[in-house]
């Protein structure tokens, strides 16, 4: 049997809508190591902890479930200055949801006072349990 694993990926609000629509992520401002750590099949959750990368309005909810298509690992230049690695991912309808309710029930988030410490990093992996909590939150609206 296959080993999947399951990630969050702190992703802006706005960054992970253009990421659906065209079916990829990019994390940790476009480093490629963070990519390698998935594999295809993987799920992953993206939260989104402000609206938009260069603003201060606070999001502070998941806003994307998907599953990585392929292990391809690639390159794409949004500016002459800036080259982000990226990874295809098939993502699927869900429902925007605030962390805020939930934290309580997340063992990934263990200091549930310092409940944001964990997302610093930019992607994490999580058990099967957190992943299945969230996703029937997003998928049962």
């Amino acid at each position: 049997m296959k080993n999947i694993n399951y990630w969050i990926a702190v992703i802006s609000k706005d960054h992970i809508a253009k990421g659906v629509a065209d079916g990829f992520i990019q994390v940790c401002h476009g480093k490629k190591s963070p990519l390698k750590r998935m594999k295809k099949d993987d799920w992953i959750i993206i939260y989104s902890g402000k609206k938009s990368m260069n603003g201060n309005e606070k999001c502070q909810a998941f806003t994307a479930i998907g599953q990585l298509t392929d292990d391809t690992i690639y390159s794409f230049q949004l500016s002459e200055e800036f080259i982000p690695f990226r990874r295809n991912v098939k993502f699927f309808p869900s429902n925007e949801v605030s962390i805020i309710p939930l934290i309580s029930e997340l063992d990934f988030i263990q200091n549930k006072k310092s409940w944001g410490y964990p997302f610093r990093f930019g992607l994490l992996k999580i058990g099967e349990k957190d992943f299945n909590y969230i996703t029937s939150k997003m998928l049962n609206k």
